[in-house]
């Protein structure tokens, strides 16, 4: 029987909910008046990404935890990245990995810092025997109504040396261990295209990652490593209680033509793909989940 897609999960009863700045022990899944679907009951694995390794960031909560279930279930031993105020959710997300049969590593510390990076590509490859697959998904954002002119230095440090610097370092350290057959996938956004006001330093973080993917990707095919992005649209994970006013987390995803947010479940097998020999043919390109907005980059 087919689904319909506009009902295959209810729009997320938030009632305008905030929760703390991420990284903050507050900050987790459990304290969601709506906790999201992370494919911890409906994913079922056909045996991907056997034997692979995986290193996911942001792999503790929202999308990356979806990720981590789904390249468990695959077959894939998986690293996990996570900020140390966000314990609770890595803990969970690795029991959902063990309970899959493979491995599970957690790596906490600030992707802001270019040691930590490359410390924990080095840790990956020793405990878990090697790095197939590069998952740069972690990410941070701070809505401001007032637009350009309320957005900080500091905020637009945390933010691109999140979204981009950390990118740049981890791909770096990555690439000597990478081999043919390996992959990279960074987390886009709908914001690379359509970029909302209140959001736009993260937009243009966005809008890089592209721009990297298809950079790296002309640069990498001649050794066999493919680059590739997934572009999400509103998707239902902690980062958007934490970050958004109450306003727009009541709203978030009725814009979409599918008319409600989507949910990490939902994106997770984009990355299964990208990441699988089913992708063999398939580097520097941009996948979009966005519930039907359009992503033209």
């Amino acid at each position: 029987m087919t689904s319909d897609p506009r009902d295959v999960h209810d729009h997320p009863d938030t009632d305008g909910e905030q929760l703390p700045d991420p990284g903050h022990p507050g900050s987790v899944t459990s304290a969601m008046g709506e906790e999201p679907d992370h494919g911890e009951e409906g994913y079922v694995g056909h045996d991907r990404l056997p034997g692979k390794v995986a290193l996911v960031t942001g792999g503790d909560s929202g999308i990356g935890r979806a990720v981590a279930i789904a390249f468990a279930r695959e077959g894939a031993d998986v690293a996990i990245v996570h900020l140390p105020g966000e314990a609770e959710d890595a803990r969970r997300t690795a029991e959902w990995v063990e309970d899959a049969g493979r491995r599970a590593l957690l790596l906490p510390g600030d992707l802001q810092e270019e040691a930590f990076c490359r410390e924990v590509v080095e840790r990956t490859v020793r405990d878990l025997g090697g790095l197939d697959v590069l998952v740069n998904n972690a990410a941070y954002q701070q809505a401001q109504p007032g637009g350009l002119a309320d957005i900080s230095t500091e905020q637009l440090d945390r933010v691109f040396k999140t979204n981009l610097y950390a990118m740049f370092w981890l791909a770096q350290a990555a690439l000597p261990h990478l081999r043919p057959g390996s992959s990279i996938i960074s987390t886009s956004s709908v914001q690379a295209s359509s970029p909302a006001p209140p959001l736009l330093d993260y937009a243009v973080t966005k809008a890089g990652i592209v721009n990297f993917t298809r950079g790296l990707a002309e640069a990498l095919g001649g050794d066999g490593i493919r680059v590739n992005a997934v572009a999400p649209g509103p998707i239902w994970t902690p980062l958007i209680p934490a970050t958004m006013p109450e306003d727009q987390v009541s709203s978030f995803g009725e814009s979409t033509p599918l008319g409600r947010a989507g949910q990490p479940a939902e994106v997770a097998p984009a990355y299964v793909f990208l990441a699988s020999d089913d992708a063999t043919y398939v580097t520097g390109e941009v996948i979009a989940v966005t519930g039907g907005k359009p992503v033209s980059i």
